[in-house]
């Protein structure tokens, strides 16, 4: 764990320092683009299955949540303009950065969840997935990065994430904490910048 710590803190206070202008060009465009705040805040599951708060740059309209579901398929109308840019080049994940800092999430580990979802994990599944710090990034975020496609093409999107994708999606969360290591973290990340310039 102290490897991994160090390994994120290296990465990601630099990566924080140098990015800054691309927070605030960001920050800018969505404030121009549509109504409410810069930052997007949710309530998911973390190291131990203790809550924390995700942040993300806003992509969708004020009070998205209330308006539909809690995940996003196909062309949602809820999506603002600025939020289909950030959104296609997963720059809305940006300020996780801040959830690594504070020690709430790593660079690489299973994407954190919406309690609703975790409580779909198989109870020995769940033990093995919140073992470890949730990620920005994993095998299932680079299988997945158009997730919102697929299920955009489901006809009933909730029901095939919970029957067909969640299932594969814990498949590579375990195959992860198996196999995790430090090297394997650098890799992932690599794969990662790799399938976004695809």
């Amino acid at each position: 764990m102290l490897a991994k710590r160090c390994f994120d803190l290296i990465f990601t206070i630099p990566g924080v320092i140098l990015l800054m202008p691309v927070f605030l060009f960001i920050s800018i465009w969505i404030k121009l683009d549509s109504f409410g705040p810069v930052f997007f805040r949710q309530e998911r599951v973390g190291l131990a299955g203790i809550p924390f708060r995700i942040y993300k740059f806003r992509t969708m309209i004020v009070d998205a949540e209330r308006k539909g579901k809690q995940i996003t398929v196909g062309a949602d109308r809820r999506i603002t303009q600025s939020g289909q840019f950030l959104r296609k080049y997963k720059l809305d994940e940006l300020p996780q950065l801040f959830n690594i800092l504070t020690g709430e999430m790593s660079l690489v580990g299973p994407r954190p969840e919406v309690p609703r979802y975790v409580a779909e994990y198989p109870e020995e599944m769940r033990k093995l997935v919140l073992s470890v710090p949730p990620g920005i990034t994993d095998y299932a975020s680079i299988e997945y990065k158009d997730e919102n496609e697929i299920l955009g093409r489901a006809l009933d999107p909730e029901k095939a994430y919970i029957e067909e994708v969640l299932p594969v999606k814990l498949k590579y969360y375990i195959q992860y904490v198996q196999q995790r290591n430090v090297f394997l973290d650098f890799w992932l990340i690599i794969k990662t910048f790799l399938a976004i310039a695809r």
